[in-house]
């Protein structure tokens, strides 16, 4: 089956191949075991099965960035080839409620394109995040600016002092925040502005 994948310029064949180059990659002898080893195969049939977990996790990341950014799931449920109604169903309950402490605020509703510009103005006045989902990041007050960092695939700002924030969103998104050498601001009304919740 070589069919197009939805909105992509991979097909079926290409995307096959990418995946079995991937699984080789976790056991570079598996290739050649296989031509004289039984025993190799259920090794193979062992990194599949442990592969469907993950690809679970990266299709449940790859929706939260598509809601993140402002997809519908009417849009979702059409790639993914089922309903709106079974898309949210599916995965509308990703976004559990926050548990907020009392030194934590919650910075809400944020999107893929305004949250960087949110916690980064957050950060000149002590706030930096320590946790995230669909379309809030959790923060904490500090006595000293914080900077924030939205990296692909996981990869590590540029420069020292940053750290992960949560778990990442699947093999897409990784958030970063660094403490920074500078007294927060005092609280004034770009602060007041921010979209607390």
């Amino acid at each position: 089956m070589t069919d197009a994948l939805p909105s992509s310029g991979f097909n079926s064949q290409s995307l096959r191949d990418r995946l079995a180059s991937a699984l080789e990659q976790m056991d570079p002898t598996l290739g050649d075991r296989l031509e004289t080893e039984a025993s190799a195969h259920l090794e193979l049939v062992g990194l599949v099965r442990a592969a469907r977990p993950e690809l679970k996790l990266l299709e449940m990341a790859a929706v939260g960035s598509a809601r993140r950014a402002g997809c519908s799931w009417e849009q979702i449920g059409a790639v993914l080839g089922i309903s709106r109604q079974a898309a949210q169903q599916r995965y509308g309950s990703l976004d559990p409620d926050v548990v907020v402490q009392p030194h934590q605020r919650v910075l809400r509703p944020l999107t893929a394109f305004n949250e960087m510009a949110v916690l980064n103005t957050a950060g000149r006045y002590g706030w930096h995040s320590v946790g995230y989902g669909f379309f809030y990041h959790l923060v904490e007050l500090d006595d000293r600016q914080w900077e924030h960092a939205r990296t692909i695939f996981g990869r590590k700002p540029h420069g020292d002092g940053w750290a992960p924030i949560g778990d990442g969103w699947g093999a897409w998104w990784t958030y970063w925040g660094r403490r920074l050498d500078v007294p927060a601001l005092a609280a004034d009304a770009d602060e007041r502005l921010l979209p607390w919740s």
